[in-house]
């Protein structure tokens, strides 16, 4: 594996579920009946969950991958319909991740119940935040002892789940303390780039993953910071929040060593509800990062099942963005309390061969006259330019953009009624922004003017199918006359094919047929192009099919 640069040391797991008291829910109810999720509509509701659910947005078409202790799945009531699509016990070699007869009484019950938090569905009784996703499952963790092989199975479950073309990753795993007979890790090895979970973590991100993790319950603790694989750049670190949203006491703090921003963004860590394993209808509530952790990734496939064109960069902006403390994010709860809602109503932007298209939902209020909604655009900040925006009968609105310079600065907002007559103005008193040329759209966020989208494409048509002849592109544009190398790579990380050239001023496209070196066609799958440009690395993603 091209990320393990050396063998490491040995950490020692802990799950600790800390004590703390559970305080009234004051939050406003959703159209969503409390009767409907039973006692795990608090947990939800605190990040606008139900809003979304009751619009049946849930997280179909999103394949979600969780890496934990193992999971007794078939033999819960809330998970026995869950559509999983693989399982694999990296422990013991086999395709059972419940417990068999070489594991300890409780080694499946943390995966079980971290599990049931983003796939449960059982009325009355507990909703997962994801509960119309897919899954595919690997059993990573020994509870028997602690050795260097679990972070190895991390890494190999990671690679095992891009192969099946995973969306987003769910771990609620803490890597720092190793085992008395070697080293342990230090604060200092929480610098992004140093562990090998972190690593394995951020190259999966790097192949177009959500990679979500786990912040860790050491705020109590002399350790007190982040764990790996939270202090990952593009891995998000979930921290801890009661149901009245204040963090909780042991919900690890930032920064990283090298002083980023951590925890990312918090969901609800104390008190949450889910599956109890080895009983058929048992439930239990719990405390800790681990529990907050599903939540955010059951938030992360809702915004991309509502929103599938997002790469996992945007995903990642719009999670910060729409977080209740982006203005001032700091190093107790980062950006703040994720909010389901908010995100699948940010505006967003995709790209397809160089030309960009501007799409809203607007979930509430849900009596919109679509007629009325109106897209208001400007590039000086003061006039603006308004246009009626397309409705795709699902909530949805769209706007093919005009051309502009790129890096252009373009500021934004919506306008709408509702059949009662009443207007509404998206943001009330403000404006979103974004260059032309890249596809972070921002509100609360200071914007970066880098322009890495509008450089190298996404692929296109992405999924592609060879045998219609329309062969997938990946358009680079340079100022002329730069090296231009580019690897298609498989799930597995092995060259499948390379391009060399020289550029030309203006647009280049690299054109793939879906063969290999020798011209033999591949399989279907997802695989990756790696982009060298003048020693600048870009990586995008795509899926062939047959």
């Amino acid at each position: 594996m091209d990320f393990v640069r050396k063998t490491e040391r040995v950490k020692i797991l802990i799950f600790s579920s800390p004590s703390v008291e559970n305080k009234p829910v004051f939050k406003n109810s959703s159209t969503s009946s409390i009767n409907d999720y039973g006692p795990s509509f608090g947990q939800l509701q605190l990040s606008d969950v139900p809003a979304v659910h009751s619009k049946g947005i849930t997280g179909e078409g999103i394949l979600i991958g969780v890496l934990d202790t193992g999971f007794d799945w078939k033999n819960h009531e809330s998970l026995v319909n869950t559509n999983v699509v693989a399982e694999y016990d990296f422990v013991f070699k086999d395709s059972t991740t419940a417990n068999d007869t070489n594991d300890v009484g409780n080694q499946h019950n943390h995966g079980t119940l971290v599990l049931s938090i983003i796939a449960g569905q059982k009325d009355s009784s507990l909703i997962g935040a994801a509960f119309g996703s897919d899954f595919i499952l690997a059993k990573t963790e020994d509870v028997r002892s602690e050795t260097h092989v679990e972070e190895d199975n991390y890494a190999a479950a990671l690679e095992w789940m891009e192969g099946y073309g995973v969306d987003v990753t769910s771990s609620s795993l803490g890597y720092s303390i190793f085992d008395p007979s070697t080293f342990s890790y230090t604060y200092r090895d929480m610098d992004g780039k140093t562990t090998i979970v972190t690593r394995a973590a951020e190259l999966s991100f790097n192949r177009g993953v959500v990679t979500v993790t786990s912040a860790g319950n050491e705020g109590n603790s002399s350790w007190f910071y982040i764990t790996a694989p939270a202090d990952g750049i593009n891995t998000l670190g979930i921290g801890a929040v009661d149901n009245i949203n204040e963090v909780a006491g042991f919900s690890s703090r930032g920064p990283s060593s090298d002083g980023r921003i951590k925890p990312d963004v918090a969901a609800q860590g104390v008190g949450v509800y889910g599956a109890s394993a080895g009983i058929f209808n048992g439930y239990v509530y719990r405390n800790g990062t681990s529990v907050a952790a599903p939540i955010a990734s059951g938030i992360a496939a809702l915004l991309l099942s509502a929103h599938p064109h997002l790469l996992n960069s945007q995903v990642r902006n719009i999670l910060f963005e729409t977080s209740d403390n982006s203005r001032s994010p700091n190093f107790e709860r980062g950006y703040g309390l994720l909010s389901a809602l908010a995100a699948v109503q940010f505006p967003n932007l995709q790209e397809t061969q160089g030309t960009f298209t501007l799409h809203k939902m607007i979930l509430q209020p849900d009596n919109i006259d679509p007629l009325t909604v109106a897209l208001h655009y400007s590039i000086d900040g003061e006039n603006y330019t308004g246009v009626q925006m397309e409705f795709d009968l699902n909530h949805g609105y769209e706007f093919e953009l005009p051309s502009f310079s790129d890096g252009d600065l373009i500021n934004f907002f919506f306008t709408y009624k509702d059949y009662n007559g009443t207007s509404f103005r998206d943001p009330v008193d403000d404006a979103y922004k974004f260059f032309y040329g890249k596809l972070n759209v921002s509100l609360n966020l200071d914007l970066q003017k880098e322009f890495d989208d509008f450089i190298v494409s996404n692929p296109f048509p992405n999924p592609f199918y060879p045998k219609t002849k329309v062969f997938t592109t990946v358009r680079v544009k340079s100022s002329g006359n730069e090296a231009l190398n580019v690897i298609v790579v498989d799930a597995l990380g092995q060259q499948v094919k390379k391009f060399n050239r020289i550029t030309n001023e203006g647009n280049n496209d690299i054109i793939w047929e879906g063969d290999s070196e020798i011209g033999i066609p591949v399989a279907s799958g997802p695989y990756y192009f790696l982009v060298n440009l003048n020693g600048k690395i870009y990586s995008r993603n795509l899926i062939l099919l047959r």
